[in-house]
């Protein structure tokens, strides 16, 4: 009778390990189908807000308006930890010409006082512009609009302060438009 009990304890033991592995092994699927689903929706929802910010430059666009700021009331707030900007709009209003036009731009700071404000210099805070500060070399025909991104990537222990940059945008290596985008850097 020993051995007859020692198998069927066996043989529920083994049971139960297969049980515990078929539920570890759903559980790791399910999980796995989870964060699928998350990186897409985040995906699909960063693509959303591209669009909606190119549309909304293209709104801002008048008949004259050569640059523009997204968004248009010219202040962005970037929280630390966080990666946050702003978009800029360059429209090419050459007449008269088929071939493409070479445009390129930079943010500056344009803010006398970031020592005294913020703690730091003008080259420590372009350095928080993660991606966007310049670009060159982008061809624009003429009427056609060009809609650029500006991020900011800031951590813990960054300055927190107000910094008005400035963004200069040239035509063939002339001034063509400038415009000022105000961040308040935020814990």
């Amino acid at each position: 009778m020993q051995k007859g009990v020692g198998k069927k304890g066996a043989i529920e033991l083994s049971i139960g390990t297969i049980v515990v592995v078929v539920l570890a092994m759903s559980m790791l699927i399910l999980g796995l189908m989870l964060i699928k689903g998350i990186f897409s929706t985040s995906q699909t929802a960063v693509s959303q807000i591209d669009t909606q910010v190119k549309n909304q430059i293209s709104k801002l666009f008048g008949e004259d308006k050569k640059l523009v700021v997204y968004p248009d009331t010219r202040i962005v707030d970037v929280r630390q930890g966080k990666i946050e900007g702003f978009a800029i709009g360059i429209k090419n209003l050459q007449e008269g010409t088929t071939s493409t036009s070479k445009f390129s731009y930079e943010v500056v700071v344009a803010d006398p006082e970031v020592k005294s404000k913020c703690g730091v210099t003008d080259n420590e805070i372009l350095s928080l512009i993660s991606t966007g500060r310049t670009e060159t070399e982008i061809p624009l025909a003429s009427g056609e609009v060009a809609e650029l991104p500006v991020f900011f990537s800031t951590q813990v222990g960054d300055p927190q302060c107000s910094v008005r940059f400035r963004i200069n945008v040239q035509l063939n290596g002339q001034a063509y438009a400038s415009e000022i985008m105000d961040v308040n850097f935020k814990a």
